[in-house]
């Protein structure tokens, strides 16, 4: 058996493949970002899931993507977590960026983003993937992600920014006393999520020009900060992928016209990709 996961800091996807690479069954676990939870937890996401205990002793091999996988220490720490549940099992551990030029399933050089719950952006010259800007993560940096846009709404209802008929509609949809904020973003776990989860209010109220002068103005900084770190973006295509690139395909191109940027394509999930890229290797 062979287990496909890619993962956020609010969702991981599985497949599980059979030796013939088949699909055995496909499943969602919550994130496993290791920057940002507990050990334990990790755990408990995946022992709890009755389909990844019920075949961990019969798991041969794992090929595992995710956020916060960019340092050996968070690789090593993850590892240790997946070799005490899936004990007969080689597991190979990947950043996010990583998967991203895969479910592509190309050759051709070009520019790579992720724009999730997180953000990243890296550049694949044909066969390895290069970044300049270390990710940081949701406090510092992930700009035009999920979690960017909800701290976005936050700050800019509490500084009376907000139109009122935004607010007003804000407002019956969101708990916005300043304890419920506080506690989400500084006592509870996945603080990142829960922004990710205020920031869909943006994206699912994107029409008025309000909404549209934000979205537009962080993935302006998207590009300033993060594509045009590299000198390639102004000959190669810019591709896409995660939830929030999806929903913003429209704005992402608009954007990326006002640079002479050229744009590839978004892909929503790659779960799909990676598991057809490690079939082919079967």
């Amino acid at each position: 058996m062979i287990l496909v996961a890619d993962s956020g800091s609010t969702k991981t996807n599985w497949i599980a493949l059979n030796s013939k690479g088949e699909t055995h069954f496909k499943i969602d676990t919550p994130g496993l970002n290791p920057a940002v939870f507990a050990q334990k937890t990790i755990h408990n996401r995946i022992v709890s899931k009755r389909e990844l205990n019920d075949i961990r002793l019969h798991v041969e091999k794992i090929f595992f993507y995710g956020a916060g996988c960019g340092t050996k220490t968070a690789c090593a720490n993850l590892k240790g977590i997946f070799k005490s549940i899936f004990e007969n099992a080689k597991i190979e551990i990947y950043e996010d960026t990583i998967a991203a030029v895969k479910c592509l399933r190309t050759d051709v050089p070009g520019i790579v983003c992720i724009l999730g719950t997180g953000s990243n952006c890296s550049y694949f010259d044909g066969k390895i993937v290069h970044q300049k800007v270390a990710s940081l993560g949701y406090i510092i940096m992930d700009i035009s992600s999920g979690n960017y846009y909800g701290k976005e709404l936050i700050r800019e209802y509490y500084y009376n920014r907000m139109p009122k008929d935004f607010a007003k509609k804000f407002e019956k949809t969101h708990d916005l006393s300043a304890d419920f904020i506080k506690e989400s973003i500084y006592k509870k776990d996945n603080p990142n999520t829960y922004l990710a989860q205020v920031g869909r209010f943006l994206i699912e109220n994107n029409s008025s020009d309000y909404a549209q002068g934000i979205i537009k103005t962080g993935l302006r900084k998207f590009v300033e900060n993060q594509i045009l770190q590299f000198e390639e973006s102004k000959t190669t295509q810019i591709y896409f992928v995660g939830s929030i690139a999806h929903f913003l395909s429209d704005e992402i191109k608009e954007v990326l016209a006002e640079y002479n940027l050229k744009f590839g394509k978004i892909v929503r999930h790659p779960i799909i990709s990676l598991a057809e890229y490690h079939t082919s290797k079967i």
